[in-house]
């Protein structure tokens, strides 16, 4: 199977789906082709041997062979005329805005293209942290408390420590954890630097991390293994970006049946039929055997490959079971019904 690897994007987490695309070289083993979209939503193929993080930061990509994009799907100029650049499936591997806001999802459906990813509704939810708790509620899942504030919006907080995220960041961007009424102007103007709204929770200390990973694969659940992340106080900018780089498979936590059931059932009412499509991860926090959704994570970093046994052979079974697109026919028989009518 030939797959298109999209990655880069106009967002703050650019440089971390670098990585993570990176990462795939040593994880997939079927055809992979890489198309890069830079800050100019300019695409590009990147050849295999050349695809380093250097050449995107000294900017040699552009010497590479532009690839042009219309409702027929990639091309490639050749010499008396454009060139189709096809490939069986596309993999979104785009952090952040373009990859999981749902932009590139509205091309990939406009051209027709299969891709694996988070379709434009899934988007809408996970990308957004407001969102995402309310429709974490609306599917009967809890959420920690929290408050949403805009740019404009006077913050008066009673209780600390807090921890303040802007509302469409991932990667720990932009994240603060807040302690004194003293250390809470300057965390806010850093979030807002990134975003135009925050979502600020109460910072439980020692509260209890697990990550899922999965997909729905011809109507049924397939999992990864359960993991207990690193813990520090939370987990930085700095070891999330050096973590999207990991291949190496995870430990699974030492947890019960009983836990595990819940966390997955958890994960099975999130996925739903929104996320049909995509492989994404879910982290939720446990507190006194009470599972909370913290984050979905629609394209999560190097896809948590490192949560699965046999990733490769995952990805393709989901690349196989795609949601097709409705073939909507016009036949215009209400337009002619008006024109009948008024005898037009």
């Amino acid at each position: 199977m030939k797959i298109g690897i999209v990655f880069g994007g106009k967002s703050y987490e650019h440089e971390i789906s670098i990585v993570s695309a990176i990462a795939m070289k040593d994880v997939l083993k079927e055809e992979l082709v890489y198309i890069f979209c830079d800050t100019n939503r300019d695409f590009y193929h990147i050849p295999n041997d050349k695809i380093k993080s250097k050449l995107f930061s000294s900017g040699e990509y552009k010497k590479c062979d532009i690839l042009n994009f219309s409702k027929n799907g990639f091309s490639k100029k050749a010499i008396f005329a454009s060139k189709a650049f096809e490939v069986d499936v596309i993999l979104n591997i785009t952090h952040g805005a373009d990859g999981e806001d749902g932009f590139f999802a509205s091309l990939f459906e406009f051209a027709n293209i299969p891709y694996i990813g988070p379709r434009k509704a899934a988007c809408s939810v996970s990308f957004n942290k407001f969102l995402t708790k309310g429709y974490a509620k609306s599917v009967g899942i809890k959420a920690v408390d929290y408050k949403y504030y805009t740019k404009n919006d006077k913050v008066e907080l009673q209780d600390f420590p807090v921890i303040i995220k802007p509302i469409t960041l991932g990667s720990s961007i932009g994240v603060s954890i807040v302690k004194s009424q003293d250390e809470l102007e300057y965390a806010l103007d850093v979030a807002f630097e990134f975003d135009e709204a925050v979502i600020i929770e109460p910072f439980i200390a020692g509260i209890k991390e697990y990550n899922l990973a999965g997909a729905k694969i011809n109507g049924e659940f397939v999992f990864s293994i359960i993991e207990e992340p690193q813990k520090a106080e939370f987990l930085d900018f700095d070891k999330k970006y050096l973590d999207f780089a990991r291949t190496s498979a995870a430990l699974e936590a030492d947890i019960t049946e009983e836990l595990k059931t819940k966390i997955k059932d958890s994960f099975k009412a999130i996925y739903n039929n929104t996320f049909e499509g995509s492989l994404i991860r879910c982290d939720f926090f446990v507190q006194n055997n009470e599972v909370y959704l913290n984050e979905i994570n629609p394209v999560p970093g190097s896809m948590a490959n490192y949560l699965f046994e046999d990733f490769n052979s995952i990805l393709i079974s989901l690349a196989k079971s795609l949601p097709k697109q409705k073939d909507i026919k016009i036949s215009y028989e209400y337009v002619n019904k008006i024109q009948a009518s008024k005898g037009k």
